[in-house]
């Protein structure tokens, strides 16, 4: 696995949250309070903005920490992740996670 993809899965796994938060099929717990809200369009239109925005914040930030860039819990350093292949995946997560969560994916 490359820095990239590893990045990517996680964006994707942001991805799947939000559509599952918001598929009306869904029986996910955090779906069914939002149901029960009894939201209008524009109403869940902001709803989706702030999960994904949540999202995003909470996945990037991970990330960076991770990488070294910002502190999880008050600590700060860059951790050495690799596959089980061997593959260095830390160092260079932080452009990848600019790319994906903060640029135009």
């Amino acid at each position: 696995m490359t820095t990239e993809e590893f990045v990517k899965a996680f964006y994707k796994e942001k991805e799947n949250f939000l559509k599952e938060y918001l598929s009306k099929n869904s029986e996910a717990e955090v779906r069914q309070l939002i149901k029960s809200l009894n939201l209008t369009e524009q109403q869940n239109e902001i709803m989706k903005k702030v999960l994904n925005s949540s999202f995003t914040d909470i996945f990037y930030s991970i990330l960076l920490g991770l990488d070294g860039c910002t502190p999880i819990g008050g600590i700060q350093e860059l951790y050495d992740l690799k596959d089980e292949k061997g593959n260095q995946l830390s160092g260079e997560i932080e452009n990848y996670a600019y790319e994906y969560f903060q640029g135009s994916n």
